[in-house]
């Protein structure tokens, strides 16, 4: 799987719903409960690169598997999780995106599997009050594509 992220957010913030403020915020896909290939928020880009296996699943679909897949059967997603990282190099975080493999058309996800090319989730990283994208991010704000 890829995943193409563009539209960080910056390297601070301060969420409405807090009274902190984010200093040297990064991205990361989230390995079980660490964060992997951290991204600085001020970057023009993102990308992930990484597996999940694939397996039939009882319904007949495929389902998928690996480090970076959270979530129960038929309800697999990974994560994108925003935090700090301080001068020692510890990561704090303080939200998460969730990117669901249920949102990918079947189409789309049997050719993935099949080898014909990554599955890859094209999408931006702040959302619509300027700040790191969490919850659950659906299309169109995340467009999915073999290849």
């Amino acid at each position: 799987m890829r995943i193409e992220a563009v539209d960080l957010p910056g390297r601070a913030c301060a969420p409405h719903d807090t009274t902190s403020r984010y200093e040297n915020v990064h991205v990361g896909l989230q390995r079980g409960r660490e964060p992997f290939q951290l991204v600085a928020g001020d970057a023009p880009v993102a990308t992930w690169d990484f597996e999940l296996t694939t397996r039939p699943g009882p319904d007949g679909g495929i389902d998928v598997g690996g480090p970076f897949a959270q979530g129960r059967r038929g309800d697999r997603f990974v994560y994108l999780t925003w935090g700090t990282v301080a001068p020692d190099g510890t990561f704090t975080m303080f939200r998460r995106a969730k990117l669901h493999v249920a949102d990918v058309d079947p189409d789309t996800l049997a050719r993935a599997a099949a080898g014909e090319g990554p599955l890859v989730a094209h999408l931006g990283l702040t959302d619509a009050c300027g700040l790191p994208i969490c919850a659950r991010v659906r299309p169109p704000d995340v467009t999915w594509s073999c290849g």
